[in-house]
């Protein structure tokens, strides 16, 4: 069963997606929260497996809860995916930077979310569906400039070929066609590339393939 909390401070907009999840045989809404003070003592009392979080938020906005959540040891577990308004929100990489695993425009479709939420908890993807590919570069593009190469200096040959391919956008599936080998051999190449670089998830994985140069804005075709 996955365990969701909703941090949003419009009731609406947290009635439809408890609707939607809670209708789901595998998907359950834990608790809900209108703030992101709120949002904190949810995810330490209930431990949710993810937790979808509006960005723009009273108290303590999801940028700054998010950031708590995943820099506290006792949560190494727990997911959090922004809920933005637009596509292009200013403030969107800077969650990924964060800690965030992700985000959704909160007008996705049903299916869009369902699927994101079940993919972000099995540590499959990044974006919904409705984020294309472009985006990632675009906001790769705002960030720092790259790190001197020596971050991934731990990194075998494959593993470096692995978290390029993570950079552009592509699943584990995708990978091992492209590598030509089995999908379990490339998530274990990810995995590992993970650990050594202490990447909290894929999601952050990407940030360090566009922060060490490794990737670089534009080679999404």
């Amino acid at each position: 069963m996955i365990r969701v909390l909703l941090a949003d401070d419009q009731l609406l907009v947290r009635a439809g997606f408890k609707v939607l999840l809670d209708a789901q045989p595998d998907i359950e809404v834990v608790a809900e929260a209108g703030d992101g003070q709120q949002a904190l003592a949810a995810v330490r009392e209930h431990r949710p497996d993810i937790v979808l979080m509006d960005i723009r938020m009273p108290m303590v906005d999801g940028l700054a809860a998010t950031r708590r959540i995943t820099e506290d040891p006792r949560l190494p577990e727990v997911k959090v995916v922004m809920l933005t308004t637009f596509e292009l929100d200013e403030y969107v990489f800077e969650a990924i930077r964060s800690g965030a695993s992700g985000f959704l425009v909160k007008d996705t479709e049903p299916e869009e979310l369902l699927r994101a939420v079940r993919a972000v908890v099995a540590g499959d993807a990044l974006l919904s569906p409705g984020v294309t590919r472009r985006l990632i570069a675009e906001f790769a593009a705002r960030s720092k400039e790259p790190a001197a190469a020596d971050a991934l200096s731990g990194l075998t040959e494959r593993e470096r070929e692995v978290m390029a391919l993570v950079g552009i956008g592509l699943s584990n599936e995708e990978i091992a066609r492209r590598l030509v080998v089995s999908p379990l051999t490339a998530k274990t190449h990810v995995s590992r590339t993970m650990v050594k670089l202490g990447a909290r998830d894929r999601a952050q994985l990407v940030v360090l393939a566009y922060e060490s140069g490794l990737v670089r804005p534009g080679w999404l075709g």
